[in-house]
């Protein structure tokens, strides 16, 4: 049974947690490779977490020369392997959504994986592990079907990441009604 992340970004009240989960994950070596972002800072406390959305046609892999950038057979966009990358940084320049980050040091590029040390074996990623609101959801398809028809705009379209106006396709899907409409979520 598929599984992909959901974020339902009107819950994320900016505790971090997904941060803290994320450099524990195997394979990360303590670093985070998710942000949370201060959505308007003087205004509000309004923040939203920030991760790769694993393009299905990811252009970070298809502006890479040496095919650093490998697509998982569940659709996680892996960072660069450590033996390809030539730390050209086309890939932090390709992505529309700044996801993929360089590490000068190291002389590569790194980003969310989906802890594709879990989530491979059916495990949710770290982040959607230690979410306390349920901003970060691993759902099944039927599950985000569900949410889907729960979650439609006035005008019929769904706020997902298969918005036209967006990149491309996403594995990850984001709700987005309540800030788009300025409407309140009842949990």
């Amino acid at each position: 049974m598929k599984k992909v992340l959901y974020i339902e970004l009107e819950n994320c009240i900016g505790c971090r947690s997904c941060l803290a989960g994320c450099t524990q994950c195997g394979g990360h070596e303590q670093r985070n490779r998710n942000y949370v972002i201060d959505v308007n800072p003087f205004v509000d406390r309004q923040t939203m977490p920030m991760m790769c959305l694993h393009c299905e046609n990811p252009p970070c892999a298809r502006s890479c020369p040496v095919q650093a950038i490998q697509v998982h057979e569940t659709g996680a966009v892996l960072s660069a392997m450590t033996e390809k990358c030539l730390g050209c940084q086309n890939c932090t320049i390709a992505c529309p959504y700044g996801i993929p980050k360089f590490d000068v040091e190291q002389n590569l590029m790194y980003k969310c994986d989906l802890c594709i040390d879990r989530t491979k074996d059916g495990i949710p990623p770290m982040c959607a592990s230690v979410c306390p609101t349920n901003t970060l959801q691993w759902v099944t398809e039927e599950e985000l079907a569900v949410k889907k028809s729960q979650f439609r705009l006035s005008n019929g379209m769904m706020a997902s990441m298969e918005d036209p106006y967006l990149e491309n396709k996403t594995n990850v899907h984001v709700s987005l009604p309540g800030i788009l409409e300025g409407k309140e979520k009842l949990f």
